[in-house]
Parts: structure tokens; sequence; C-alpha cells
């Protein structure tokens, strides 16, 4: 069975940072790319980041692009989404999501997590 497990979420002012976890298991995760896309209430889902399986190629939406950077942990089967200078409008649940063919700028999914909320008060 496979889990996608979120944690890092929480509650942070303007200008602040967070680091978001995913935990892998159930799967080859060094065959998958692993993204993340996140949801605010009312809106659609929005790509904000993904990685390739081999963590060589990063994508990111202009929205986030030098704010937030992806990585991945092969050994430790776990990807992470460092998020700095942080703004209110990057409030949202976020998900992490493993797809076994590449993600590049989408929210396409194989597998993905149940979320972690990031608030940014202004």
């Amino acid at each position: 069975q496979v889990q996608l497990v979120e944690s890092g979420g929480g509650l942070v002012q303007a200008g602040g940072s967070l680091r978001l976890s995913c935990a892998a298991s159930g799967l080859a995760f060094n065959s998958y790319a692993m993204g993340w896309f996140r949801q605010a209430p009312g809106n659609e889902r929005e790509f904000v980041a993904s990685i390739s399986w081999r963590g060589v190629t990063t994508y990111y939406a202009d929205s986030v692009k030098g704010r937030f950077t992806i990585s991945r942990d092969g050994a430790k089967n776990a990807v992470y989404l460092q998020m700095n200078s942080l703004k209110p409008e990057d409030t949202a649940v976020y998900f992490c999501t493993a797809r076994r063919q590449a993600i590049g700028t989408t929210t396409m999914y194989d597998y993905r997590g149940q979320g972690t909320q990031v608030t940014v008060s202004s």
C-alpha cells in the first residue's frame, strides 16, 4: 500500500519560513517523480514544484520561484519543500504527489498524500 505522509505545515508570519516533508512508503521511491501542489478554499489545484526521479531536474511555479526549493533524499524515501519569504497568498493545503512519469509543471499524479495546512498571516 502506497502512503505519502506530509508534515511540517503550520502558522507562520509573512516573511517567515517553513519546511514541508513528505515520507513515502510502499513504492519504488527512486523510480518516481515527486511533486507538490496546493489548494486554497474555493480555488483549483495549483502546481508548486516538482523534482525528477533522479533529482536532477526541478520545476517551479512562477509564483514561488526563488522562494521555494524542492529536494529529495532517496535513502530516506522523502521529499522536501523549503519555503522562504512566505506570503499570505501562499496559504493553502499542500499536497505531496508521486508519479511514475514526469510531473513537470502539472498537477498530475499517481499517488498523493492527505495534505498539510500552511497558513501565512500578514
